[in-house]
């Protein structure tokens, strides 16, 4: 059996010069009939997903990358394009999800397809903000939800066990643009992905133990303001 790492990412695609990191990429299209149709994928035209993508990669080098394109030209999707990229991701037998994103509304159908990899075994991480209203899928039963704490360098992570996220990560990535929860994310993703390809046989619930257990900080920051 091989022990080949396969991680998923829903986002906007990736770089050219990643392509030999990837081993299968798809679009996922609302067209006008405002149904989801699969396309073939295009280059990362916003820099996002490349951005998430070189995160990951910077954690867990050996992984190999499946790519869930759910938007294009502008940073916007639907739960409808996320959910079947979710699908697509499960069929493609990956061992985690990144979704370095987040919508406003709780929809019937992100929830039964984040639910349908929860149970597949698929380790499922979601952006979720530092403060503020819950966001989706990141708020859904078995996801785990993963904001910015500036503490942590590349090699480090927090196990918050807050009430808007389980872990935090390093909030930038290298010398990209994107910040916040989405490199986050992707930088705890690529840490839960290193430790698989040495635990191949591990569980989801193995896994979180190992990063609670190894976790550099515990709890919040607490910030103290000068009188």
């Amino acid at each position: 059996m091989s022990n080949e790492l396969r991680v998923g990412i829903v986002d906007s695609g990736h770089r050219a010069d990643q392509a030999v990191r990837v081993a299968a990429a798809a679009a996922f299209v609302l067209d006008d009939d405002l149904q989801v149709h699969r396309r073939e994928a295009i280059a990362d035209s916003i820099g996002h997903g490349s951005a998430v993508l070189e995160r990951i990669a910077s954690g867990s080098p050996d992984a190999r990358f499946y790519i869930a394109q759910v938007f294009r030209e502008r940073a916007a999707t639907t739960p409808l394009q996320i959910a079947d990229a979710i699908r697509w991701l499960v069929d493609q037998h990956v061992r985690i999800i990144n979704l370095s994103l987040g919508v406003r509304a709780d929809r019937a159908v992100l929830r039964e397809a984040c639910a349908f990899a929860v149970d597949a075994g698929v380790v499922v991480c979601a952006a979720s903000p530092a403060q503020g209203d819950p966001v989706f899928p990141a708020s859904y039963p078995g996801v785990v939800r993963v904001t910015g704490d500036a503490r942590c360098d590349a090699a480090q992570w927090s196990w918050l066990d807050s009430a808007q996220a389980d872990f935090g990560a390093m909030v930038r990535g290298d010398g990209v643009a994107q910040a916040g929860a989405s490199i986050a994310t992707a930088a705890l993703s690529g840490h839960a992905a290193a430790w698989l390809l040495r635990h191949p046989e591990a569980d989801r619930d193995a896994l979180l133990a190992w990063l609670r257990t190894h976790a550099a900080f515990i709890g919040v920051e607490r910030r103290t303001h000068a009188s």
